[in-house]
């Protein structure tokens, strides 16, 4: 192998911090603004990382052997960082998938050449859960991944995001905010961030309804609780409409040059609200944003062309 060279496992991580400055302007210059580029993992989002866990783990632990079947469900990130290992790897996937997922991300995983099992777009990313959990009991020999609820999932978060956030920031965040989806992320860089770095504060960022457009999250009074969930580890809980999410896309690309996907606009829009508070209270801060994927999975979205 040549020096420096990486597999696809070794690839994920280590994604660079981008300082927003034009969305931030008439912020005071101690307020800063941070998107984690999450879409620059090989798989494309933060879910790279998860899943990457989840698997080597369970290879470790024999659970999963090569040529095995990995089962699990997936509203579309994790299921496509699957399907990316799977092949490097060598098991299958088998992915229960909301039917109304987007294009992009069906085809992406179909040219992984994972198996999809599409369920009733009614019950959202619930429906592929249940689903899931009906093929594992009539299955017992497949692996069930069960991202919701595996402790491998919020532990890659603490060995990888959190550290790095800590080093890329010189230990000066403030503010750390991330969506709640499997909830993995703020779980496992929030408790890395609440034993490193006391004064930081934890935001963790649900949709504002149960029908919303916030690709990936979850509103957890309507839905089904990740079993990895812990509520005492978030310092704060925001909500972001799914408008403003869209918006903020949008203004991201034109005004700062990042296209990132719809969860992203909603943790970006949120780190905003916090640098207008933080500005206006005469606090200084830096304001990490987790930008979950990039936007090329949405192009077939209508909202690009709304506001224009």
């Amino acid at each position: 192998m040549l020096r420096g060279s990486q597999t696809v496992a070794e690839a994920i991580g280590n994604t660079p911090l981008i300082r927003l400055n034009r969305l931030t302007q008439g912020l005071p210059d101690s307020v800063e603004v941070y998107a984690k580029a999450e879409w620059m993992n090989p798989g494309g989002s933060v879910k790279d990382r998860a899943a990457r866990g989840i698997v080597l783990d369970a290879l470790e632990k024999g659970q999963l052997a090569a040529g095995g079947v990995l089962l699990d469900a997936s509203s579309g990130n994790t299921g496509i960082a699957y399907a990316m290992l799977a092949p490097a790897l060598g098991f299958k996937l088998k992915l229960c998938l909301p039917s109304n997922a987007n294009e992009e991300r069906k085809k992406t995983l179909r040219a992984y050449g994972a198996e999809l099992i599409l369920t009733d777009p009614a019950l959202s990313s619930d429906g592929a859960i249940l689903k899931a959990r009906e093929l594992s009991a009539a299955n017992p020999s497949w692996f069930y991944a069960d991202q919701y609820n595996n402790d491998s999932n919020w532990q890659a978060h603490y060995q990888t995001t959190g550290p790095e956030l800590v080093e890329q920031t010189q230990g000066k965040i403030t503010h750390f905010v991330a969506g709640i989806g499997t909830t993995g992320t703020c779980m496992g860089t929030g408790r890395y961030l609440r034993e490193n770095t006391p004064l930081c504060q934890v935001v963790a960022v649900q949709p504002d309804s149960p029908f919303h457009g916030l690709e990936g999250m979850k509103h957890l009074e309507s839905a089904i609780v990740p079993g990895i969930y812990d509520g005492e580890v978030p310092h704060q809980q925001r909500v972001c409409q799914t408008e403003l999410a869209h918006e903020t896309v949008r203004r991201m690309g034109k005004e700062e040059g990042l296209l990132i996907g719809i969860s992203a606009g909603a943790l970006v829009a949120t780190a905003l609200e916090i640098a207008n508070e933080e500005a206006k209270a005469g606090r200084a801060a830096t304001i990490v944003a987790i930008c979950c994927d990039g936007g090329s999975r949405y192009l077939s979205d209508h909202f690009w062309e709304e506001g224009s």
